[in-house]
């Protein structure tokens, strides 16, 4: 059997729109999914962020039920809405459930379950706390909602690597299909954790954007004005399997996964690596792991936060590992539109990767003024950009606290 992995369905819930198609269309269209929040957490903390980029309470409604949004933390939530759109994109596949397996990340968990719960026991006593507070809040919680929802009995496992985890999870979905131990993947990540705890402490850390007077420009990757990201919430899903396994069954076939790299920066908990080593070592693995050379990459969907310090890095490790060739690379930032899902970054990203190269369109980072001197990027700026015929080749990065990094090559079929 062929060792070749493709991807066969997708599924989003991201702030641009409920559904990959959705999402990629208002990618294109540059939209912004941040908006001024609706709470008071900002007047009754004293929290200085009052935006993000959050998911509209009605997609939940529509797409389950009340007792499975009971039951369920908002990451597993999404996690289960994208699944499932993911999995009927796909055709719903006929598979053994031996060979049927799930590989999620999440960079938090069920934040929304355990703060909920602390409240509830401090105003209520123990009595009135949820018993299924525990699974809710679980950081493998939505894998395996999931897991259960497809029966998949090869493997249900989660990644928690802070920003990168879905990038991982994918990267090891891509490796259980190549040793055989299953024959279909579902991986992808979720995460919901826009709540005041999460939004003064990344404050406290200068790591959030304060544009409050413009919510939908605050995420400015690559401007020289950037002063921090915009948080998201929201979930990503790939339908992974072999090649020989997907044509049998008359698949349509999105891309091909060609291999993935790690690394970690082993440098400093939050902060990268200034010259962006490990995002080179790790990007060099999935160059490898695909048999691709640098005149190869077409298109990269960066990390990108629209950080002060973060962005420099990984353009110069862009620049170091595809040398003369990264000015053929068209770069997109998307979290530009839709901020920063954390854990569940990578998978939408991933997702967006999978149709750039599919449809031959990068698309495009938005808020950029004037570009920071240091960074030299070809980047799509404000509109969509053509990727060029033929055989293509993409990288979608992720990095994270902790020093993670994740990359994961996609190849045109």
């Amino acid at each position: 059997m062929t060792s070749t992995v493709v991807v066969t369905g997708l599924g989003a819930v991201t702030p641009l729109g409920t559904g990959a198609d959705a999402t990629w269309r208002a990618a294109l269209a540059g939209t912004s999914g941040a908006r001024t929040l609706t709470n008071d957490w900002s007047e009754k903390y004293g929290i200085p962020v009052d935006f993000a980029a959050p998911i509209d309470a009605s997609v939940v409604e529509e797409n389950l039920t009340r007792v499975e949004a009971k039951r369920l933390d908002p990451n597993s939530r999404f996690a289960l809405i994208a699944a499932r759109e993911a999995w009927q994109d796909a055709g719903a596949p006929e598979v053994e459930p031996e060979r049927l397996a799930v590989s999620w990340g999440t960079g938090i968990g069920g934040a929304w379950t355990l703060l909920n719960a602390w409240d509830t026991l401090r105003e209520e006593g123990s009595r009135r706390v949820m018993p299924l507070t525990v699974p809710m809040l679980m950081p493998n919680g939505p894998a395996a909602a999931v897991g259960m929802e497809f029966s998949a009995r090869a493997a249900v496992q989660t990644i928690v690597s802070a920003c990168a985890s879905s990038t991982e999870s994918i990267g090891h979905a891509f490796d259980q299909l190549r040793s055989g131990k299953a024959d279909v993947v579902i991986a992808g990540g979720s995460e919901a954790a826009i709540l005041p705890v999460t939004l003064s402490a990344f404050s406290s850390m200068r790591a959030l954007s304060r544009r409050t007077d413009s919510p939908e420009t605050a995420s400015r990757p690559y401007d020289i004005d950037r002063d921090g990201f915009v948080m998201g919430e929201g979930a990503g899903t790939l339908v992974l399997e072999l090649e020989e396994h997907a044509k049998a069954r008359g698949a349509k076939i999105y891309a091909e996964i060609g291999g993935w790299g790690i690394s970690n920066d082993s440098y400093h908990i939050t902060a990268g690596e200034p010259e962006g080593r490990g995002s080179i070592l790790a990007m060099r693995q999935a160059l490898e792991t695909a048999g691709l050379q640098p005149a190869d990459i077409r298109h990269i969907n960066a990390h990108a936060t629209s950080t002060p310090v973060g962005d420099v890095p990984e353009s110069l490790a862009i620049n170091a590992l595809l040398g003369p060739h990264a000015s053929d690379a068209m770069v997109s930032a998307t979290k530009s539109m839709m901020g920063h899902l954390l854990g569940g970054a990578g998978a939408v990203e991933a997702v967006l990767t999978v149709l750039a190269v599919q449809n031959r369109t990068a698309p495009p980072t938005i808020n950029i003024e004037q570009v920071d001197p240091q960074i030299e990027l070809t980047i799509a700026r404000d509109t969509p950009q053509e990727l060029p015929a033929g055989e293509i080749a993409a990288l979608t990065n992720s990095f994270g606290f902790g020093g993670h990094n994740a990359v994961v090559a996609v190849k045109s079929v």
